[in-house]
């Protein structure tokens, strides 16, 4: 991770301890005199208290926070980080014998919504790295071969044991493709109930403003605080993708965030003023409740559903 997100806050009453004391203090009616020092380790305390109570229940992936400043920004700013690295546990949707439709609606629903708060890529994005990596962006097996032939100077004699577009493509468990899903009417309520869980705390998230939304970013912001990740590939550290059917690909696509660092920043969030801050927390509940209700979907028990 950048030098730039400090361990902790670095100095007494800096811009961002008063913006974050701010939003303290309109939560604590008690007020007392107190040292700067004094003053310092309890904004420290009540936020850090704030963001584990709200973060602590998930284990699908590992999430911290960061309080950034910035030279060249007015507000400070925080972002959400995912430590974790590679392929989500899908639990009973990659290795259960549940039915296949039951499975593809599950891992349908979770590549449809994760993204908006998780660092995550899918078969979509793993297949339009590895077209314009190999295929010159093609993504028909004719058109791939003419790609190989013109820009990689391959031999159109030798084309035989060369991966083609629909070579990945069959390589797709069936509970990967979403055209597998079942109906939402057929199936069991358990399964139906999670699945609606997740989609209506999708749309909660997604109905944030910008601004507001713990889980968002634009690059242009991202740099002016992590100038540092310019370097780093843009690709994120997770990815829905089984990797036993995808090694090579993924391995393909992910060597230089192994070698540099991959887009690990889930959200960030410039906050100008401390009632910033009680939206941030709000989104940030909104975000967690997304990925709760993701969890719960990946650890059903699909004989009890």
């Amino acid at each position: 991770m950048s030098r730039e997100i400090p361990v902790s806050f670095d100095q007494p009453l800096a811009r961002h301890h008063k913006l974050i004391g701010g939003w303290v203090a309109s939560r604590d009616q008690t007020a007392r005199r107190c040292t700067r020092a004094e003053a310092r380790r309890r904004i420290e305390r009540v936020f850090d208290k704030a963001v584990l109570d709200i973060l602590r229940p998930l284990e699908l992936a590992e999430l911290r926070v960061a309080v950034l400043n910035s030279e060249d920004m007015d507000a400070p700013a925080i972002a959400i980080v995912c430590d974790s690295m590679g392929q989500l546990d899908l639990g009973w949707i990659e290795t259960s014998d549940a039915q296949i439709g039951w499975r593809a609606a599950a891992y349908t629903a979770l590549a449809r919504t994760m993204g908006s708060a998780l660092p995550i890529f899918g078969y979509d994005d793993l297949f339009e790295e590895i077209s314009m990596y190999y295929w010159d962006g093609e993504i028909e097996d004719k058109a791939a071969r003419d790609a190989l032939v013109a820009y990689h100077g391959a031999d159109p004699e030798d084309l035989e044991d060369t991966i083609l577009p629909s070579d990945m493509n069959d390589r797709r468990p069936d509970w990967m493709i979403a055209a597998n899903a079942a109906p939402l009417r057929s199936l069991p309520n358990g399964l139906r109930s999670a699945l609606r869980n997740l989609r209506c705390s999708h749309r909660a998230l997604r109905a944030l403003p910008d601004e507001k939304n713990a889980w968002h970013f634009d690059g242009a912001t991202l740099h002016e605080y992590l100038p540092d990740l310019e370097e780093c590939s843009s690709l994120p550290p997770l990815t829905l993708v089984p990797v036993e059917q995808f090694a090579r690909e993924v391995d393909d696509v992910a060597r230089h965030g192994m070698e540099y660092g991959f887009m690990d920043i889930a959200g960030l969030c410039p906050l100008p003023d401390a009632a910033r801050v009680t939206d941030w927390f709000a989104s940030l509940e909104a975000g967690a409740r997304l990925l709760l209700a993701a969890q719960e979907l990946i650890q059903l028990d699909p004989d009890t559903l």
